[in-house]
C-alpha cells in the first residue's frame, strides 16, 4: 500500500515539475516592444517611446500568462504585442527575460 502511494505521489511531482518547464504559447505575429506604463490612462499604453490605443476588449497577459488589468502593468517591461486591424492594441504579453532573449533571436534571423 504504502509502495504505491509512494509512487503516486513521486509520478505527480515529476509530472508537475515537468509542466513548469513549459514554455507560453505566445503568437507568431507579435512585435517586440518596450512598455513603459503609468503615464496614460485607460485605455492608452506606451510602447517603444510611442502612446497606443489598447483595442476594445483588448488583453493583456503577465508573466504567468494571466490577464490582469492596465492599472496592474509594471512600470516598465519587455513586452510582445499583437495590433488589430485598425492599429490599435490586441494583446499585450509582458514577457519572462527567457522569452524575451528566445524572440529577439528568433526574429533577428
Amino acid at each position: 500500500m504504502h509502495k504505491w502511494l509512494w509512487a503516486g505521489l513521486l509520478a505527480a511531482l515529476i509530472t508537475s515539475a515537468s509542466y513548469a518547464q513549459l514554455s507560453r504559447p505566445l503568437p507568431a505575429d507579435g512585435k517586440l516592444g518596450e512598455l513603459a506604463a503609468g503615464q496614460h490612462p485607460f485605455p492608452l499604453l506606451q510602447i517603444n517611446n510611442e502612446v497606443v490605443r489598447l483595442a476594445p476588449g483588448g488583453l493583456i497577459y503577465d508573466r504567468q500568462n494571466r490577464s490582469i488589468l492596465h492599472n496592474q502593468l509594471p512600470e516598465s517591461s519587455p513586452v510582445l504585442f499583437v495590433e488589430d486591424r485598425k492599429g490599435e492594441i490586441a494583446r499585450v504579453y509582458l514577457l519572462r527575460p527567457e522569452e524575451f532573449e528566445r524572440l529577439e533571436r528568433t526574429l533577428k534571423r
